[in-house]
């Protein structure tokens, strides 16, 4: 039986498991019952009216406290550890967690999980505090190479304890459209939605500004002029697991009105349905700036056989292969090269099916689940810890 207790520390924003979580949690879900072959896993999370404060996901053991205000989550989060006297705690995309987990636990071994550049923002902790977090952590995992070079940037003694993880998907749930229960899905939906006949672009993801949506409707006019029925779906809303609006949202949707033929908004949906709407689409489209750390839709449209236009920016870069798996376009030169490359798709449909196997196959090849949770037993391994 493993013996090396690994206790994984999760934000407490969105319950464990829940349909309505940022990547953040999915990651964790994901990731953390495929290592318990090898180690002894614990997750720490939120509680909700309907989990209780503590119980098993997927074999794993997860204990749960309230996180309406974060300070009493860690701090009783900490109480737990110091009790559970775990080998290796893993602290979830929260630096400032580091330091007051090492109040409570002084000499455990503390590794943090780094899934985007939010939280190491000058804005969200200072240069100090970030430093001497990192300097508390014998690991930091980030998700991209993108992101381990912006890391090292801000705090460069700690570029030695960088190592990369990617996240993955479920090729199960997240079918291809060539396969044969991908064929006959995507025909039901598309029959369902109105879709026969129709070139359907998608985005899915969060509507705020740094995502790039204001970009796929510029480009709107010129597109509906080649292609008059195509279809640009936007699915999500401004908030995880809310259909909340700002005054981005309403202006998106105003630009959307002038074209009711043409645009489709979806508001947020559960992670559960998601699947769904990538099978039965043509085109992937995620024109998001330098922030964009990983960008998981990326790899999930890739699993569902699309093609996917993206900004050459962020992790994105790693993801998709310029002109074998989709394109990478010049956030410079947004507006033309993403008109283009989508016109091209449109119009070739020998291309976007070319591109949709090989996305496919690199998915399989690169990012799976189970490629990310042997990522994190080599890590182990490599620290003696298994």
């Amino acid at each position: 039986m493993a013996s090396t207790k690994i206790a994984f520390v999760t934000p407490g924003t969105f319950p464990l498991p829940s349909t309505k979580s940022s990547s953040v949690e999915r990651v964790t879900e994901h990731i953390v019952p495929k290592l318990a072959g090898a180690v002894k896993p614990r997750i720490y999370g939120r509680i909700s009216r309907k989990l209780p404060s503590r119980g098993m996901l997927q074999g794993v053991e997860c204990v749960r406290f309230p996180a309406a205000d974060k300070s009493k989550y860690v701090r009783a989060v900490g109480s737990s550890l110091a009790q559970y006297h775990p080998e290796v705690v893993v602290v979830e995309n929260r630096p400032g967690y580091v330091l007051r987990i090492r109040k409570q636990l002084p000499r455990t071994p503390i590794w943090l999980n780094l899934h985007s550049s939010t939280f190491i923002k000058p804005g969200r902790i200072s240069a100090s505090k970030l430093r001497d977090s990192f300097r508390k952590t014998e690991r930091i995992i980030v998700n991209s190479a993108n992101l381990l070079e912006r890391v090292a940037a801000r705090v460069p003694e700690a570029s030695s304890k960088l190592r990369v993880v990617y996240p993955g998907v479920d090729t199960n749930r997240f079918i291809s459209q060539y396969s044969d229960a991908g064929l006959e899905r995507r025909g039901r939906l598309r029959r369902a939605r109105g879709w026969r006949g129709r070139k359907v672009v998608l985005f899915m993801g969060r509507l705020v500004t740094y995502k790039g949506v204001h970009h796929l409707m510029r480009v709107l006019p010129q597109l509906v002029a080649s292609n008059p029925d195509i279809l640009l779906v936007i699915v999500g809303s401004a908030f995880y697991g809310s259909h909340r609006t700002t005054p981005y949202v309403r202006r998106l949707h105003r630009l959307g009105r002038r074209w009711p033929h043409n645009v489709m908004f979806v508001p947020y949906v559960p992670y559960n349905e998601v699947p769904d709407w990538f099978v039965a689409a043509d085109v992937a489209v995620t024109p998001s700036d330098q922030r964009e750390a990983f960008g998981l839709v990326n790899v999930e449209a890739m699993a569902s056989g699309l093609p996917v236009v993206a900004t050459r920016a962020g992790g994105m870069k790693e993801i998709i292969e310029h002109g074998r798996t989709g394109y990478l376009i010049n956030p410079a030169e947004v507006i033309t090269e993403l008109r283009d490359k989508l016109l091209l798709l449109m119009e070739n449909n020998e291309l976007r099916t070319a591109m949709g196997m090989r996305g496919r196959e690199r998915v399989e090849e690169n990012f799976t689940w189970e490629r990310s949770a042997e990522q994190w037993l080599r890590l182990l391994e490599e620290d003696g810890r298994i």
